[in-house]
């Protein structure tokens, strides 16, 4: 008798475990909703952000909290808000989403701030770098970096290695205008000077005039931020037409404008350049050295990672994180309680999410281009450890 009841008691015990098992295998995966520019002239945006998510889950799979993740992947197709807030709202209301992520530019960004914050969705930010962004919902957090982040830095470089005359020169839109500011603050208060200050248009630019007018000036140098791709090859080009590198004018800028993944194709007028960023292609770690790696094994492409392929693995490692802390739950506010304060080592670095701003903590390096092994990279050789966005 006993020992029916024994043998009663295990397979009782195992149906038990069986359907635990079950319902957790059974769970619905958490979606995410990726929003970004995956065509029309900004495509490289959402294609490296992509590329670095899909490096991570190559790496580490496509489990975490014992829920599975999937993407539903939404094009903007350009700086185009409405058609962001669009796509996020059907998301949201139509595809059921628990996570929206991406966003290269700041206008689809803000534009779809209010979304996360009306629906209470958790919304990593892969690359936009205003600094305002976090601010317009509780329920945002920032994997990638600000504008004021990166350029404080190099206003203090500059002006520490004897620049004290510079000319500002920056796209005509919320990056570039943090961009401004901050490198006028830090510069004039290290005791620079800024000999004028130039914003040309977001949307194709003619560079000429713009860069006569610096060179007019007589600047030392000039500080530049545009947003990387076609636009900083044609400053690159300009530059060199107008004869700025012959009379001397050194360039000096965030990493956008040498950006990795167009560098070879800007050419030799890159060498010399120093910028300020918080990711290059050559930065030497084992953790960059792997990702590198998942990088091609998981695209299978010859693309040079950027920053924003950093920050879409960068992001998509904070995800992971938050739901293993959660336990696969994705309500919301334990998720952003689970990425406040949230540490990992990042194929840049040492990053932290502000647990007060939800904005990353990150080293911003000083980089020179060089030409190492026949290829134009990025050579970091100072840095500012620990640095927050002074923009908040």
């Amino acid at each position: 008798m006993m020992a029916t009841l024994v043998r009663a008691f295990r397979l009782l015990s195992a149906v038990a475990l069986l359907a635990i098992v079950e319902g957790a295998s059974a769970q619905a995966p958490v979606k995410i909703g990726l929003i970004g520019e995956f065509t029309g002239p900004f495509a490289d945006y959402g294609t490296q952000i992509y590329n670095g998510i899909k490096a991570y889950l190559k790496q580490n799979g496509d489990v975490f909290g014992g829920r599975k993740v999937e993407f539903v992947v939404k094009d903007t197709t350009g700086a185009v808000p409405d058609r962001a807030k669009r796509l996020a709202v059907d998301a949201v209301t139509q595809d059921g989403v628990d996570i929206l992520a991406g966003f290269g530019l700041t206008p689809n960004a803000l534009a779809t701030a209010p979304v996360s914050a009306e629906a209470k969705k958790p919304m990593v930010i892969m690359n936009a770098a205003t600094s305002v962004i976090t601010t317009r919902s509780p329920y945002i957090v920032r994997l990638s970096h600000t504008l004021p982040q990166d350029t404080q830095p190099m206003a203090q470089w500059a002006a520490k290695s004897g620049i004290k005359r510079v000319f500002v020169l920056v796209s005509d839109f919320g990056p570039g205008v943090d961009a401004e500011g901050a490198f006028v603050k830090a510069f004039t208060a290290a005791g620079g000077e800024i000999v004028g200050t130039m914003r040309v248009p977001f949307q194709n630019p003619e560079f000429a005039p713009f860069v006569q007018r610096a060179r007019d000036a007589n600047p030392q140098a000039i500080f530049v931020f545009l947003p990387p791709g076609g636009q900083t090859i044609s400053f690159i080009r300009s530059y060199e037409e107008r004869g700025l590198a012959k009379a001397g004018i050194k360039i000096i800028a965030t990493g956008d404008l040498t950006d990795d993944g167009v560098l070879e194709a800007m050419g030799d007028a890159t060498l010399g350049i120093v910028t300020s960023f918080h990711y290059s292609y050559a930065h030497d770690s084992p953790e960059n050295k792997a990702f590198l790696k998942a990088y091609v094994d998981a695209n299978g492409t010859k693309l040079r990672p950027n920053f924003m392929a950093c920050a879409g693995y960068d992001g998509m490692a904070a995800i992971a994180e938050a739901l293993k802390k959660t336990s696969g739950s994705t309500d919301p506010d334990a998720l952003m309680a689970a990425f406040k304060g949230m540490k990992l080592t990042s194929p840049r670095g040492a990053i932290m999410i502000d647990p007060e701003t939800r904005d990353i903590v990150q080293t911003v390096y000083i980089r020179r281009v060089e030409k190492v092994g026949g290829s134009l990279v990025n050579v970091e050789f100072d840095k500012f450890p620990d640095v927050k966005d002074p923009g908040k």
